[in-house]
């Protein structure tokens, strides 16, 4: 979330609201699907086999119906850039993906390559 608002607070410096606007809703949006992964995880322990399936069910169609919020108001609204928030949906994930990766080529136990 930082790095998005850093990257739109230079944008928005730039003069590319629109783009700004678009990465930060795309952004707001991925952090809460984010944060209703793990919300609804304890609801899956204990069940029943069917029930833990229904339970996971809706909660992916809920997601998907969260995330497509930021796709449609950046289609039906000229103040969000659409591919700034497709962006923005992804940021989380490219986020920890960057992570991992500089963890694992800068961890000081990582494995020869060669």
């Amino acid at each position: 979330m930082m790095a998005a608002i850093i990257i739109g607070f230079l944008l928005m410096l730039a003069g590319y609201l629109p783009i700004t606007k678009g990465l930060i809703l795309g952004t707001l949006f991925s952090v809460l699907n984010f944060v209703l992964i793990g919300e609804t995880l304890p609801l899956r322990l204990g069940r029943t086999k069917g029930r833990t399936f229904f339970i996971s069910l809706g909660s992916i169609l809920f997601r998907y119906a969260l995330l497509a919020i930021p796709l449609f108001l950046a289609v039906k609204f000229e103040q969000f850039n659409l591919f700034a928030a497709v962006g923005g949906l992804f940021a989380v994930q490219l986020i920890i993906l960057a992570d991992h990766l500089f963890a694992l080529l800068l961890s000081p136990q990582r494995k020869q390559i060669f």
